[in-house]
């Protein structure tokens, strides 16, 4: 089964009679996997195109394209209008027209051109182009409506989420500012306590060092006097025995041996 789509291109298109200006055309399309359907009005006659599987592929051959590429390329001129390209309504004899447009391909500037047939009820063609056109307003009012009130829904969120940031934030701020007081007051009484236990340390320090240096002072005068004593004995004991050197000792008399 050939799925479908449908397109309504206004093709603005040169006007003859009056040059620099432009006349629209209405365009539409129903495409198929293989061929598709064509309507045209310019709002007084209409026109019509069948193109059929056998001429779709006869085409396509000719252009060294797959049936899908012709197809999908043909859906992209007529689907929009493309700036690059020129468009063309001209007149085919007895009523008909023959649409055309051109496109580049590797650098060269090619041209497809279609035959279209005056419709026998121009009435009903237009009649069905501007249903199709009612139909395709009313689904994008629709669309255009569901849209709004969704992007309204998504605004009043994106407000409420704004403001629950805004005092996820604010409540942030006040939390870490009373942590912070509260750390700072910690790191303050720490600060005097660890200021009071260094000053309790040197007071004991100071008040064990005097003893101490009392001592060493005390135990310094005992060397010293010791010293001063043992130098006076020594003087003493060296003064005596130089006197015993030089006092006077008489000769002892000979003694005889008596005679029996």
């Amino acid at each position: 089964m050939d799925s479908t789509k449908h397109t309504c291109l206004k093709l603005q298109l040169p006007n003859k009679s009056q040059p620099g200006q432009t006349e629209p055309i209405f365009v539409k399309a129903t495409w198929f996997s293989s061929r598709f359907d064509l309507s045209i009005t310019d709002g007084l006659d209409a026109w019509t195109l069948n193109a059929t599987e056998d001429e779709v592929r006869e085409r396509a051959s000719q252009w060294d394209q797959p049936v899908s590429e012709y197809i999908e390329l043909a859906e992209r001129h007529l689907g929009f209008q493309q700036p690059g390209s020129v468009y063309g309504f001209a007149d085919a004899g007895n009523g008909h027209r023959r649409l055309s447009w051109t496109f580049e391909k590797e650098g060269t500037k090619l041209e497809w051109r279609w035959k279209c047939k005056l419709s026998p009820d121009s009435k009903k063609i237009t009649a069905g182009i501007l249903d199709f056109l009612m139909d395709a307003n009313i689904r994008l009012s629709d669309e255009v409506v569901k849209k709004t009130q969704s992007f309204e829904r998504l605004r009043v969120e994106a407000e409420k989420c704004l403001a629950q940031s805004e005092k996820f934030s604010n409540e942030k701020t006040e939390f870490e500012a009373a942590i912070y007081a509260k750390f700072l007051g910690v790191l303050n009484s720490k600060k005097a306590k660890l200021r009071d236990l260094r000053d309790q340390l040197s007071k004991q320090e100071k008040t064990a060092k005097l003893p101490q240096e009392e001592e060493e002072e005390e135990s310094t005068d005992k060397t010293e006097t010791f010293d001063g004593e043992s130098d006076n004995e020594k003087s003493k004991d060296a003064a005596e025995n130089r006197t015993g050197t030089s006092k006077y000792v008489p000769p002892s008399k000979p003694r005889c041996r008596k005679r029996k």
